[in-house]
């Protein structure tokens, strides 16, 4: 008996020991999820009387300032040589905010650090962290909210500022051009925005997508929305800021003589009936005219080539008067035509569309003769030609048929510039696809009796202008041809009847006309038929 239970101890802690000896996996416990924690600051959070030259934040762990110069908004704003953030760069455990500069008197301060405090082990953020004082003796506590949208595009804002400026005896239209707001709040990467510690009284609201983060309103650049009457706080306390931008004002840019053929004048702003003339006798016979650039506001004025040319003397519309300007020639560039068919991929062109050859140098003659399509029978195929007004386009029209191949011969002296000069042989070949590769939609819009002007498009996931249509006493539509794929539904309420979306201006108080899209995105399939209704 004692043998058999001497066997069964010495099998049982070998087993045992078997076991502990088992290998296996170290792990690091659960991954840390928790941001940063403030454990002290000096002065404490809401401290009245503010007079420290002195701000230190202790954190329970290390910690990393990520974007600090665009995370970080102080409200009322201080200039950057009014106060210093250490360390920038370092891994830390406390945070310091030196100030330099007299505070404001009797004012509520908020250092927001948005989402630039990170602990440097995960990378976990402690987001919208803020340190408010006064240096009054009480701490303002109210506060607005709201969310913020762009006047046209679907896609979302970001890192939007609010900026409040108090309706007082200094106040006009032009502070927002000139002075800082008394209160700022950012969106950061979101929608939303919250603006805390703020007093009561009435303000002017302006929302801008602050491109040059300099706290002002920038036109040539920024995006802004804005209310028509100021904000009443603690009244108002919700909003929602409709951004836009504005069409700039208009102004010349640096004109330059290109070559002895060529000036560009570049613009900002809508160029509308402005003018230029040019005041140099040329040689006799020289033919000049101007186009438009198609992707830059430049204005190009094309001349015959002179023989001399030191200097061009030009009168252009500034405002009520003219200025003359003389340009001399100066690094001259080469150019020659160059021709290019549209679509350039070559393999396919869409059932509605026109194929067009852009040239860049102006077209001024088009020889039909010269130019043969033919189908994918070797069939010629009749076709037009014509000049767009801008001289940069030939359209080539000619019906097109369902999963057909056409090849395009553009034979030499087929397309001739103003210069003279003619074209190299070209070949090209596009195909069409069958009718069941694409889709068709079906809209109808309600009330089927709204009877105010708007413009009905249909865009792409990319963004892009598919079709374009205005209303129509049925409000119905169907859009034919389309290519399977993802759309969005674009309402423009075309308040003026101009058949395009305009814009707002915030000197003038117009608001941007309101746009509206289907909340739903629409997929086309491939010989598939769609209804959808749209409800403005």
């Amino acid at each position: 008996m004692l043998k058999w239970l001497l066997i069964f101890l010495i099998f049982f802690e070998s087993l045992t020991l078997f076991n502990c000896a088992k290998r296996g996996t170290l792990t690091g416990g659960l991954k840390d999820t928790i941001p940063p924690v403030l454990l002290s600051s000096n002065p404490p959070i809401n401290n009245l009387n503010f007079k420290s030259e002195k701000i230190t934040l202790n954190f329970d762990e290390y910690i990393k300032l990520e974007d600090i110069n665009q995370q970080l908004i102080i409200s009322p704003p201080l200039e950057k040589k009014d106060y210093k953030i250490i360390p920038e760069n370092t891994i830390t455990k406390k945070v310091e905010i030196e100030i330099n500069n007299r505070l404001r008197e009797n004012s509520t301060f908020t250092f927001n650090f948005g989402s630039s405090i990170v602990d440097n082990n995960e990378g976990n953020v402690l987001p919208f962290f803020n340190y408010t004082f006064s240096t009054g003796n009480y701490i303002d506590s109210l506060k607005i909210s709201g969310f913020v949208k762009d006047a046209y595009e679907i896609d979302s804002l970001s890192f939007v500022s609010i900026h409040l400026y108090p309706i007082d005896s200094v106040f006009n239209d032009s502070t927002i051009y000139n002075q800082k707001p008394f209160y700022v709040g950012n969106t950061l990467d979101s929608v939303y925005f919250e603006l805390n510690s703020l007093a009561p009284g009435k303000y002017e609201f302006i929302a801008i997508q602050d491109k040059s983060n300099n706290y002002y309103f920038d036109q040539s650049f920024d995006k802004i929305g804005f209310f028509e009457k100021p904000i009443e706080i603690p009244k108002d306390t919700f909003f929602l800021p409709v951004l836009f931008k504005e069409i700039t004002n208009f102004q010349w840019g640096r004109a330059k003589i290109i070559n002895d053929h060529h000036i560009e004048f570049p613009y900002y702003g809508e160029l509308a009936d402005k003018k230029v003339s040019i005041k140099n006798k040329f040689d006799k016979g020289t033919k000049s005219f101007f186009t438009r650039d198609r992707e830059k506001d430049t204005l190009h004025f094309w001349f015959t080539p002179q023989k001399e040319l030191d200097s061009v003397v030009t009168e252009i519309e500034v405002k009520d008067s003219t200025k003359v300007v003389v340009l001399k020639p100066f690094k001259l560039e080469k150019d020659s035509l160059v021709l290019k068919i549209i679509p350039s991929n070559g393999s396919k062109i869409d059932f509605l569309d026109t194929l067009k050859i852009k040239s860049s140098l102006p077209i001024t003659d088009v020889n039909e003769d010269l130019i043969q399509i033919f189908d994918v029978d070797t069939m010629e195929v009749p076709f037009s030609t014509k000049i767009d007004k801008n001289l940069d386009f030939v359209y080539l029209n000619f019906e097109k048929v369902p999963n057909d191949l056409y090849q395009i011969q553009i034979l030499p002296m087929a397309i001739t510039d103003f210069l003279g000069s003619t074209n190299d042989t070209i070949f090209h070949k596009i195909n069409t696809t069958k009718i069941e590769d694409y889709g068709k939609l079906f809209l109808t819009v309600k009330p089927e009796n709204y009877n105010k002007n708007y413009i009905l498009e249909l865009i792409n996931v990319k963004g892009e202008l598919i079709r374009r249509t205005k209303n129509n006493l049925e409000n119905f539509y169907t859009l034919e041809y389309l290519p399977p794929g993802e759309y969005q539904i674009r309402i423009v309420k075309d308040a003026n009847g101009n058949g395009k979306w305009d814009t707002g201006n915030y000197l003038k108080k117009i608001q941007p006309e309101e746009v509206k899209y289907l909340k739903e995105s629409i997929i086309v399939r491939a010989n598939w038929e769609l209804n959808e209704t749209i409800e403005i």
